[in-house]
């Protein structure tokens, strides 16, 4: 309990402060119930990236598999050195309940067959489908990592408010209702003993009346 004056007007202060905590107790339970509802909506995305990446990932090393199987290995080795190994993201974010979650740009990997500046004439359609695979399979990976990281994000302030929450209801509120109710019973017991002691007098002037 804090150290305070008993005074109405410190009363009156600690009543304030009292609704003031209660409706912050509830503005951030309203936050983190929006912030629960976008985690587990996220959630449901993230799922399904994870699973359409888990297949492309088995389609790209079976497309792979055969190109090594059917064509020599210095044929795919020099497709993969020819082709373009940069990857640029451009990255923004986006606000959701006050947190910074970033964004990237949804563009695609995916190449033709001349931007990927191998030969045509000297390379097979079976290493065209395995760079297809792994481009589909790069887009997979960077989409899921923009999923993941607001995941993470959302999670981590969820526990923060989550924390607050309780900090209000578990000390703040309980420990300011303490406080009134001290201030209350010394106030009440206060005006109990001024009353005994105003009768206390009336008394004695009445005595000192009948005297006279």
């Amino acid at each position: 309990m804090q150290q305070c004056s008993p005074t109405r007007m410190e009363l009156q202060k600690i009543n304030s402060q009292v609704v003031l905590a209660i409706q912050g107790r509830d503005l951030l339970r309203q936050k983190m119930d929006a912030l629960i509802q976008e985690f587990f909506l996220i959630m449901e995305s993230a799922t399904r990236s994870r699973d359409e990446l888990e297949k492309t990932a088995e389609d790209a090393r079976r497309a792979l598999l055969i190109a090594r199987a059917v064509d020599d290995t210095i044929t795919l080795k020099s497709a993969s050195f020819a082709t373009k190994r940069s990857v640029v993201i451009d990255i923004h974010g986006r606000k959701v309940m006050g947190i910074n979650i970033p964004v990237l740009e949804k563009k695609s990997f995916r190449k033709t067959v001349i931007e990927r500046e191998y030969s045509i004439i000297g390379v097979s359609s079976r290493i065209d489908e395995t760079a297809e695979a792994y481009e589909k399979e790069l887009d997979l990976v960077i989409g899921l990592a923009e999923t993941e990281t607001a995941l993470r994000k959302i999670s981590h302030e969820i526990e923060i408010t989550k924390r607050r929450v309780n900090a209000l209801e578990e000390v703040v509120i309980p420990e300011l209702k303490e406080t009134g109710r001290y201030i209350r019973t010394t106030i009440e017991e206060r005006e109990r003993e001024d009353i005994f002691r105003l009768k206390k007098v009336k008394k004695i002037l009445q005595k000192k009346k009948e005297k006279m």
